[in-house]
């Protein structure tokens, strides 16, 4: 075998380390809550934890963990196969079924992972004769889902009402036949919302249909959780929703679409990550049902996830730090530098708390930061510890 494409693997991945931009895994030998414990060189520690999409704190919720369990010894430990090959279980239509209600559409169905869900939504519905228009900062799955259809394709700037309705007037200039606007309702490493009533206003102005990723709103935004649309009063006038089990909704994994009948009746049939990968478990499935049964009535968690956030925020902000603004419990530290954001969460480490730098080309070039994530699962305390940890960091840092 040519050891040429290895040696050049190899220089790619010494040059990734010599820009300080290698990023590394960490083991947790814990249930993921609002504290965690971590194998570290030195043995496990215990941290506080602020880089999980455990917003709810539902990851390790015993009623979520039963149902699981009793999935297990009810259904087994997987389908072996996809569904059109050797069916579906009963749980994965009260799944589809429930996600659907609580989302306010007609049907829905699973995917492996939001991921697969954005990357197959797009190439069935999409033609070629079609226009796309996307959110500069959508997340990378709608981009790679973008990427898969010959649909003409517009971006504009992240929030910019103004140049998407210039994108919308193009597309009409251009003749497309049909028009989508994809967007993030919260978008993940900013913690923007998504200025959805307008986005509508413009959709309907245009004969264009909205799609919209809720991946981090659906169970913990919103009236009972449901999401960037239920915030803003437009549910019915959005007409795709895309989301995930995998963050607030107890966190294991798994994807959906929901939307009209005729949309997910068609991608049943062509979208290709649906066709041709294996059911969500049986454990999944039913963990993830009783997880949507226990946000939507989850007001208190809510009520402490936004107090979490708040003191954080302004904790923080009393600091020196300069974090985005923003509505949501993603609170994100700008440090500019990929140098320093790295040493900072390094420092943090040493003070036991669970963060991650994020850099390029995570993020671009100039807007390193430490992304922060509150959670219910934190106590006051665990706040207070975290705030005082970023101060202290920061002013041994030089930071503050």
């Amino acid at each position: 075998m040519t050891t040429a494409l290895i040696d050049h693997v190899k220089a790619t991945l010494a040059a990734i380390e010599a820009d300080g931009l290698m990023k590394r895994e960490r083991e947790i030998t814990s249930p993921q809550s609002g504290r965690i414990t971590v194998q570290t060189a030195d043995g496990i520690k215990p941290y506080i934890n602020l880089c999980a999409n455990n917003y709810l704190g539902l990851a390790d919720h015993p009623e979520i963990i039963a149902a699981a369990r009793d999935a297990l010894d009810r259904y087994g430990f997987g389908m072996a196969s996809v569904r059109f090959i050797c069916g579906q279980q009963t749980l994965h239509r009260a799944l589809e079924r429930r996600i659907a209600d609580y989302l306010g559409k007609d049907d829905a169905m699973l995917f492996a992972a939001c991921f697969d869900a954005n990357g197959g939504v797009f190439e069935p519905l999409m033609g070629e004769e079609d226009a796309i228009i996307s959110d500069s900062l959508n997340h990378a799955s709608i981009i790679d889902g973008i990427r898969l259809t010959k649909s003409r394709r517009y971006r504009y700037a992240n929030g910019d009402m103004n140049e998407l309705e210039d994108q919308l007037k193009k597309a009409d200039a251009d003749g497309a036949r049909f028009k989508l606007i994809a967007t993030d309702g919260v978008f993940s490493m900013d913690g923007y919302i998504a200025n959805l009533p307008v986005i509508c206003d413009l959709a309907e102005k245009y004969g264009a249909i909205v799609m919209v990723d809720e991946c981090h709103a659906t169970g913990h935004l919103g009236p009972q959780g449901r999401g960037t649309p239920a915030l803003h009063g437009v549910s019915d006038r959005i007409g795709i929703v895309t989301g995930t089990f995998g963050k607030t909704l107890g966190g294991a994994m798994g994807g959906f679409v929901a939307g009209p009948q005729a949309i997910i009746d068609l991608l049943r049939q062509r979208a290709r990550p649906y066709l041709f990968s294996n059911s969500l478990a049986p454990a999944v499935a039913a963990g993830s049902l009783k997880a949507i049964d226990i946000a939507e009535a989850a007001d208190d968690r809510r009520a402490q996830l936004m107090r979490n956030t708040t003191r954080f925020r302004a904790g923080l902000e009393a600091a020196g730090f300069d974090c985005l603004k923003g509505e949501t419990p993603i609170v994100p530290v700008m440090l500019y530098d990929a140098e320093k954001a790295q040493a900072m969460a390094r420092a943090l480490d040493e003070r036991g708390i669970f963060v991650a730098g994020f850099f390029f080309p995570v993020v671009p070039k100039g807007r390193a930061r430490i992304r922060t994530q509150l959670s219910a699962a934190l106590t006051d305390d665990d706040v207070t510890a975290a705030i005082a940890a970023f101060k202290d960091a920061g002013q041994a840092l030089g930071l503050v």
